[in-house]
């Protein structure tokens, strides 16, 4: 669902220029996010499988080194010659991140034939609720200008924009807690 998603996103447009490549590695560029996350509890899912937000908690926004080397065959076989343009885009995100603790909102996806009906809103509500109760802010980048909508109904604010070289234009989005 989430490679279905995001098969017109910009950033990953920009990793995997080629379509037909990206159509076949989106699916092992998710299951790796899945399997690099430590908690298999920090994916909402809303509806039957329509939607998911995939959030990593305050202070593990960034993926650590010791993961990155765990999973260096599976980053070698999903991005193929991608892969610098891939570590090229992560570290322009990591500079660009706020070091205020958050929860870090890193991908909400919606299935394609389900988008508009609020199921990616839905994904996003049951984390930010818990953001609200523990007092906790909550970030993300979009590259996706259209998303602007939704982060904003959902209490996010742009907190800045930057460009990447022959690449996307992101906005950077902060929420404080409710």
């Amino acid at each position: 669902m989430l490679a279905s998603a995001f098969a017109n996103d910009p950033a990953l447009s920009h990793v995997f220029p080629d379509r037909a490549v990206r159509t076949a590695r989106l699916p092992r560029f998710f299951d790796l996010i899945l399997r690099s996350e430590a908690d298999p509890a920090l994916t909402d899912i809303a509806g039957d499988n329509d939607a998911a937000a995939v959030w990593r908690p305050p202070g593990a926004w960034q993926t650590s080194t010791a993961t990155m080397l765990r999973l260096a065959m599976p980053l070698l076989t999903t991005f193929g010659t991608a892969l610098p343009r891939a570590l090229r885009l992560q570290g322009l995100l990591e500079a660009h991140h706020p070091a205020t603790p958050h929860w870090y909102l890193e991908f909400l996806g919606t299935d394609t034939a389900r988008q508009g009906q609020g199921f990616g809103g839905s994904a996003a509500r049951a984390r930010l609720a818990r953001c609200d109760a523990e007092g906790i802010p909550a970030a993300l980048e979009t590259a996706t200008q259209r998303n602007l909508g939704l982060y904003t109904a959902l209490g996010f604010a742009v907190t800045h924009e930057f460009d990447v070289p022959n690449g996307p234009h992101f906005w950077c989005m902060w929420r404080e807690p409710r």
